[in-house]
């Protein structure tokens, strides 16, 4: 009970400091925006923070994950683990290209996720030992799920960009944002990556996975595949047609939203929900 009570007091307190790194660095960027510094100058610093707190956050979630000897994939911890992924792809990525706008936006929402991840615990046990082949789909799946993710924020921004271009009443903290058309392209290129990791990721499953459509997979398979074809539509309008603005915008964020009810939406349902594990 009292090993018990301090790894409880252990997560919380990993989960305070992970929160403050990631809100200092979004602050960090959101502090440079509001003064139209260059990125150069300012908005790298923030890989600091950023990545202080993803080496907290990643003991974070060796603690909360393990019980015994299972693995603790409840509704909060996937989604913690999912941010931290979509986190640690963000803060790579922004090294070279400016999605430092992105990592703003996000870091807060991932925040608030760890900080509901130590406080609503739940239990769903998986075992630890898992196979190769199964551990190789379940890394394909969270890798494409947090580069379809990132790529559905970029694609917000972008169509507030665009929005305010068409209005021509451009917001400050906009005109620190790269051109229009070098936002499109690094949206295009992590749609890209993340559809290359979800073709994988259902061709593992269809190839490891007994019974892909048994009762408690059923859901998730049928809304993964149709996202899948969502976003196939969508490379393919852009290469042979050139689509782009709105119209590629909303094809994102529909794959986006199937994706999400796929894994987050069946599992929402049957633990928050249903309470069942």
């Amino acid at each position: 009970m009292a090993i018990s009570r301090l790894r409880d007091r252990f997560v919380i307190l990993l989960s305070l400091l992970t929160v403050v790194f990631y809100l200092a660095a979004s602050a960090w960027v959101a502090s440079g925006l509001i003064r139209q510094e260059p990125p150069v100058s300012t908005h790298k610093y923030y890989l600091f923070p950023g990545f202080a707190g993803l080496i907290s956050h990643a003991f974070l979630l060796y603690t909360s994950l393990q019980v015994g000897l299972d693995l603790n994939l409840d509704f909060f911890n996937s989604s913690s683990l999912m941010c931290w992924f979509i986190i640690f792809f963000l803060l790579v990525v922004s090294i070279k290209e400016p999605v430092e706008n992105l990592a703003m936006l996000f870091l807060p929402f991932a925040s608030v996720v760890v900080i509901l991840a130590a406080y609503l615990p739940g239990q769903h046990l998986s075992p630890r030992d898992l196979d190769l082949s199964m551990g190789l789909h379940v890394i394909l799946s969270i890798a494409a799920y947090s580069l379809l993710t990132i790529s559905a924020l970029q694609a917000v921004v972008l169509a507030i960009q665009e929005r305010q271009l068409r209005k021509k009443e451009v917001m400050r903290i906009l005109n620190i944002l790269p051109p229009l058309k070098v936002m499109e392209d690094l949206l295009f290129g992590m749609i890209t990556t993340g559809f290359f990791c979800l073709s994988l990721s259902l061709v593992s499953g269809f190839m490891f996975i007994d019974d892909l459509f048994a009762q408690h997979l059923v859901h998730k398979t049928v809304l993964s595949v149709t996202a899948w074809v969502v976003f196939a539509v969508l490379l393919w309008g852009r290469w042979t047609r050139g689509w782009r603005g709105i119209k590629a915008i909303r094809w994102t964020l529909a794959g986006f939203f199937i994706l999400m009810l796929a894994y987050f939406g069946t599992k929402l349902v049957l633990e928050i929900i249903l309470q069942r594990v």
